[in-house]
């Protein structure tokens, strides 16, 4: 598995060759919390991948063949098949790939687990278990988690200072092996954002050598 700090490429770049047989490859941006979802979802599967990233300001020329509107995240197999979207993304990891199923494989546990994903705000209280799915970490918490990751950077950590269950699924998302292997430190997160904020196409290789 490689790539997570690699530079981000962007235009003139040359386009990376053919996905080697046994890998997956992402097309990501180090800071994106949607692209974050995908690599959650392939560290906890421990599905065998590679990382390009882009450069969201000067995108690759090439990168339009990858994504019609050139966003991210993309996954490309060996056969060449391109899968965006990130929920699509991520269901498409669980199904493809062996290995625990994040997905319930009820279809019923299924759906409420989508259907979670469009009214969280309201739930954990409601059906009172550790994680969004149940007893234990499922698809819906990696899901999510890429934005409450973000909140003390944005400075409004406080908006959950009310509600203590939404509290201890974050204190216990942040035991979660996964997800401590791809934290970012809030100064370098900070770091991206002031340098995006200026429109400076370095923003994305923001604290790497």
């Amino acid at each position: 598995m490689a790539g997570d700090a690699s530079k981000a490429l962007g235009k003139g770049s040359c386009p990376p060759g053919p996905v080697p047989e046994g890998l997956i490859r992402v097309y990501s941006m180090r800071f994106c919390p949607f692209s974050h979802r995908t690599r959650l979802i392939l560290r906890a599967k421990g599905i065998r991948h590679e990382i390009i990233n882009i450069n969201l300001r000067n995108k690759p020329e090439w990168y339009y063949t990858k994504h019609p509107f050139g966003r991210i995240p993309v996954l490309e197999n060996s056969r060449c098949q391109l899968i965006y979207e990130s929920v699509v993304a991520c269901e498409y990891l669980d199904d493809a790939y062996p290995g625990r199923k994040l997905f319930p494989c009820d279809p019923y546990e299924r759906a409420r687990q989508k259907m979670l994903l469009e009214l969280f705000c309201k739930i954990l209280d409601y059906q009172n278990t550790s994680f969004f799915g149940g007893d234990c970490i499922s698809m819906i918490d990696y899901l999510l988690w890429p934005w409450f990751e973000r909140l003390d950077v944005y400075g409004i950590a406080d908006c959950v200072s009310h509600t203590p269950a939404l509290r201890l699924w974050i204190a216990a998302m942040k035991q979660d092996p996964v997800v401590c292997a791809l934290l970012l430190e809030k100064s370098v997160f900070q770091g991206y954002l002031s340098l995006y904020f200026q429109n400076n196409p370095c923003a994305f290789d923001f604290g790497l050598c």
